[in-house]
């Protein structure tokens, strides 16, 4: 069932069953400044339901775990919360000087209460009145629900899960890294089991291992989870049912099931969108010819001409037939105004290589070659050979050296050792995980322009589908991150290099975009090396793989 942002709110519950909601929120609306975020969104969690939260950068992810929180306070409507509710955002809640100990054990201090009142209990029972054995039975009852005898152990499984095992309990947060003190707040939530979890980006910092852990993990949680999360594994495995606040004909929706179901739906959501707007297209198109001077809708005669010389018979059947016609425009007149005020938007253009990425510019024969070459410190590489057909995934963890090799491709790094390669004349665009425009005020439309005047028939900005139309004039310091990291990209393409070199492509893009670019690359007929720790796209990968493993590429088998 949709959930709609409709001027009436309207509670939609993400199941069917019986039980009571553990969050609520109702007609919530949120603004900042001139910016709204949220309009009148409304629906309800129940117990051991886990939502997953997707949209654009910026779309109100975030803040609308802020406002289920209580952190933030909408502009109007109401959330219900329970008292027992946990919030991890993006910055863990604990002091640097606060111990390994100190956060495990405030976490497991409602069950140490409730095992203390059993114990109390228990010896109260000695005086054999009535009172103490219906407060022990509530005692025994309430530990046997919150399993206070496995809390202990239930902590350093996921302590070892999330892996910080090994780790000296008595080891202060703020001589962790960062990645650490996430996955120990992450912990302290599991550890604690609250009835309702808000998450918010759960899976950064985390490796396969741990992020599979926290699946499975959520999965047994009894009570009510929402997340956000860019992880499209972490999202398939563990929702079961996702919030989409991407622009719809209908506002934003829900869908049951995992990410695939939810792709699968809003595949078909989007054709009858299309479906929708050209259809509007159409009669709007049928309708201002109607009521034109000279339209279909004034096209109507007597339809037999005057007899008897009976001008009075004839002037009143004309009469009636020009009554008709005025009906007839005032009635299209009317759906006209109707349908141009609440016609649906044109579907925003999916992201296409195909109209600009030629193919290598017609060469054939090795691209570029590289052998027996060191960055010392950094990567090392036996051989690597990219030609005109090559779609190439590069893999490995963080700092092991995937943007080293890309690099060295591009030709903007020199091996010590060995030779990097490139045939005369081949041109190599390199994305990069950091782009150098946060503090530029030209728009992505000037800046696309400067770049591309100089090209015999360049493809229009806004037909790559990679920069959104209201973000075509806005200057580029203001957009975010990913916005930015798409301008880029949208140069690169333009200019159809012979080998396209990506970086990381979907950090900092929406779950949309990031699809519609896996989409892209498994159709793009130039040269593609891709390096990526996304799970998702390293999962559905076309082409070949390589891993940079102890900073030494080696090949893997092929997706």
């Amino acid at each position: 069932m949709p959930l709609r942002a409709a001027r009436r709110p309207v509670v939609i519950p993400l199941s069917s069953s019986a039980s009571t909601p553990v969050l609520r929120a109702t007609a919530l609306s949120r603004s900042y400044g001139d910016r709204r975020v949220l309009t009148d969104l409304s629906f309800a969690v129940d117990p051991g339901h886990r939502l997953g939260l997707v949209g654009e950068n910026g779309i109100g992810k975030s803040t609308l775990l802020r406002l289920l929180a209580g952190v933030e306070e909408p502009d109007t409507g109401e959330v219900g919360r329970p008292a027992d509710l946990a919030y991890l955002a993006q910055e863990p809640p604990f002091g640097a000087d606060d111990t390994i100990d100190d956060v495990i054990g405030a976490a497991l201090s409602e069950d140490r209460a409730i095992a203390a009142e059993l114990e109390s209990a228990a010896a109260a029972l000695a005086d054999g009145t009535a009172e103490s054995a219906t407060r022990y039975d509530l005692a025994l009852a309430h530990a046997e629900s919150a399993e206070v005898w496995d809390a202990d152990a239930r902590a350093q499984r996921v302590l070892a899960g999330l892996g910080l095992g090994g780790l000296d309990p008595s080891r202060r947060s703020g001589s962790l890294s960062g990645g650490q003190r996430s996955r120990l707040a992450l912990a302290a939530v599991l550890v604690r089991r609250p009835r309702a979890v808000l998450l918010d980006e759960p899976t950064n910092h985390l490796d396969d291992d741990a992020a599979d852990f926290l699946a499975g993990a959520l999965a047994e949680l009894p009570g009510a989870v929402v997340l956000a999360s860019h992880d499209r594994v972490f999202l398939d495995e563990v929702v079961t049912e996702i919030l989409d606040l991407d622009p719809g004909v209908d506002g934003p929706r829900v869908t049951g099931g995992s990410y695939t179901d939810f792709r699968a739906a809003k595949r078909i959501a989007r054709e009858q969108w299309e479906q929708r707007w050209l259809a509007e297209r159409e009669e709007l198109s049928v309708l201002r010819a109607s009521v034109a001077p000279d339209g279909k809708a004034r096209q109507v005669v007597h339809g037999r001409p005057m007899q008897d010389r009976n001008t009075m018979a004839y002037g009143r059947h004309g009469d009636i037939v020009q009554q008709q016609v005025g009906r007839r425009v005032r009635n299209a007149q009317r759906r006209l105004t109707e349908l141009e005020r609440e016609q649906v938007r044109k579907p925003p253009r999916e992201l296409r290589f195909t109209a600009a990425l030629t193919g290598a510019n017609g060469r054939e024969g090795t691209l570029v070659s590289v052998r027996d070459a060191v960055v010392p410190g950094r990567v090392t590489v036996p051989a690597l050979d990219v030609h005109p057909d090559t779609a190439l995934l590069v893999t490995g963890p963080n700092g092991s050296g995937k943007s080293t090799l890309l690099h060295l491709l591009a030709g903007d790094l020199e091996p010590s050792t060995g030779t990097a390669w490139r045939a005369k004349g081949v041109t190599v665009a390199l994305l990069e995980q950091d782009v150098e425009l946060a503090e530029d005020d030209r728009s992505p439309r000037a800046v696309y322009e400067l770049v591309t005047e100089r090209l015999a028939d360049p493809v229009p900005l806004q037909d790559l589908g990679l920069v959104a139309p209201r973000d075509l004039d806005r200057p580029l310091r203001e957009l975010s991150v990913g916005q930015r990291r798409r301008v880029v990209l949208a140069l690169l393409v333009a200019q159809t290099p012979d080998v396209l070199l990506l970086d990381e492509p979907t950090n900092h893009i929406s779950l949309a975009l990031a699809d519609e670019l896996g989409d892209a690359l498994r159709t793009a007929p130039g040269a593609v090396v891709v390096a990526s720790h996304d799970r998702w796209l390293r999962r559905r990968w076309h082409g070949a793989t390589v891993a940079v493993v102890d900073g030494r590429l080696v090949p893997t088998l092929s997706a």
